[in-house]
């Protein structure tokens, strides 16, 4: 008896809130939030025009202009003195060579020579280079004895050692190398002790060397400014280190009659080091400079009504990983281009129930962040420097790709994962279990949101800088999948009605956190 009537009520009460969700005004507007609509929007924004949407480069300033352009379409305030736009102070550390010149040559960083060093601007200038063959200092062999290069710029060969025509170590007697070979740094530490103003390091590994980093995309490391001028150490004198290639070499031994391959020849010939000042003029002009990368969070305002100081917020990341060396750009649809796609459908449906009369009690600020793939950059700067105090801010629903099927859903595509609901509040985390009971009806997947997930999620996305100041937080995510990061994220593999389904639940939670009488208790720390 009792389990048959607690299975009655438990049918009445779903039938009861059927059709309290069917005749609920968020019903009509969630309807707003729909696949031809969210199509329209993510064509634009993962479209090749937009190249990738990386931090700083001109495609993301176009997905900051569309963005800001729709919020004003829908009617949203823009919050910051008539502007949508919260610049984002980023900066990077970049190591420049101006100028690199052997006689009247100039030299090309990355094609004839590489230097490899963070240390601040400086120059050197010189009237001659000393070629020191090895570098090598051992009992059999000395290419600096009696020699002083402290403040020379040197010419050394880095790889190697001396043999005789029968291919014998001079410096072992064997056929076995010596460490001045075998030992990576071995050489290079010895000749740096002595103090020179550069090295020049010649060797064939250098052409491979510079070929690789060619082909490879080097990211920027990409701070907030006001972290990189703390982060900056004093500078250190050191002597640098410039690795050149077999034809930079020759350039520079060509007064002296020399080649790379003629003078090692010589030296094995003999067995003695040969040592040369070459009258030849050299100039360099390097170091790190911090540049200004531009940068700005988009944020949209719509204010509430008997409870408009307090604030919700609803999150994506506009930024993606820009365009590959070879020239292909990474689209970015699902990552984040979806989101953003959800927030703007959201934003759409909120702005249009308040224009009938519908508005939410509390005040939305519905936010497209940068930098996310740079390190979270824009919420970071956002929380430290926010355009509402945090304190009013009840909560941050943070949408990070829901266009895709990950590989687990296949079978079951049904799904979100749900992140962080529980962390600081068990209050939002049973609302959102409520909410999406009651409409969405989707399978929430916790997995990313055990403390011992070995990926981390909780960390990854825009959420967390929120979390770290007890705001309570979900993060909505559909996984990682084989085109994550990848040229193949793009439109045509977007699955637009579960999308929308997914942004729909972000929507509900969002009218029931705007419209309840109290804010989310925050009474647990799971961090």
């Amino acid at each position: 008896m009792i389990r048959k009537g607690l299975t009655v009520c438990f049918i009445i009460n779903l039938f009861i809130g059927g059709c309290l969700a069917q005749d609920s005004p968020q019903t009509k507007y969630a309807q707003l939030i729909n696949e031809d609509s969210a199509k329209k929007h993510l064509m634009v924004i993962a479209s090749d025009e937009f190249e990738g949407r990386e931090t700083g480069k001109k495609g993301a300033e176009k997905a900051a202009d569309y963005i800001s352009k729709e919020f004003k379409n829908i009617g949203l305030k823009a919050p910051l003195n008539h502007s949508y736009f919260q610049a984002v102070p980023l900066a990077t550390n970049k190591f420049l060579v101006k100028d690199f010149q052997v006689g009247n040559a100039h030299l090309i960083s990355g094609q004839d020579f590489l230097i490899i060093n963070s240390r601040k601007k400086n120059s050197v200038k010189s009237d001659e280079i000393i070629f020191i063959g090895y570098g090598i200092s051992d009992k059999n062999y000395d290419d600096l004895k009696d020699i002083d290069i402290t403040d020379k710029v040197v010419l050394l060969l880095n790889s190697d050692e001396p043999v005789n025509n029968k291919g014998q170590s001079i410096i072992t007697g064997s056929s076995n190398k010596s460490a001045w070979s075998t030992s990576r740094n071995k050489r290079l530490n010895h000749v740096l002790a002595k103090k020179p103003k550069m090295v020049l390091a010649v060797s064939p590994d250098v052409d491979t060397l510079l070929n690789k980093i060619r082909q490879t995309k080097r990211d920027e490391r990409v701070l907030l400014k006001e972290d990189i001028l703390q982060q900056q150490a004093p500078e250190e004198k050191q002597s640098i280190v410039a690795y050149i290639t077999i034809k930079t070499a020759d350039l520079i031994l060509k007064s002296s009659g020399n080649t790379y391959y003629g003078i090692k020849k010589k030296i094995n010939t003999t067995g003695k080091p040969i040592n040369l000042k070459i009258n030849t003029s050299f100039k360099a002009d390097y170091g790190t400079e911090t540049l200004d990368v531009k940068a700005q969070n988009i944020l949209g305002y719509l204010e509430g009504t008997d409870l408009k100081n307090e604030l919700l917020i609803i999150t994506a990341h506009y930024d993606h990983i820009g365009i590959n060396p070879d020239g292909q750009i990474n689209n970015g649809a699902d990552d984040d281009g979806s989101g953003v796609t959800g927030v703007l459908e959201i934003a759409n449906a909120f702005a249009k129930a308040k224009q009938e009369g519908h508005g939410p009690r509390r005040s939305i600020l519905f936010m497209t962040v940068t930098g996310e793939e740079k390190g979270l950059l824009g919420s970071d700067y956002y929380t430290r420097y926010p355009v509402f105090p945090l304190d009013s801010t009840i909560a941050n629903l943070n949408i990070d790709m829901i266009g895709r099927i990950d590989p687990p859903h296949f079978s079951t595509p049904e799904y979100v994962y749900l992140v962080g609901s529980d962390k600081l509040s068990s209050e939002l985390h049973l609302l959102s279990e409520r909410v999406n009971q009651t409409y969405t009806k989707l399978r929430l997947d916790y997995k990313y949101n055990d403390p011992d997930d070995p990926e981390k999620i909780y960390y990854r996305s825009d959420h967390y800088n929120f979390a770290k100041h007890n705001i309570p937080v979900i993060f909505y995510f559909n996984g990682v999948h084989e085109d994550y990061h990848n040229i193949g994220d793009t439109v045509d593999k977007i699955d637009f009605r579960l999308l929308t389904k997914r942004a729909q639940l972000v929507f509900y939670t969002a009218w029931d956190l705007a419209n309840r009488e109290k804010r989310p208790l925050v009474d647990s720390n799971k961090k």
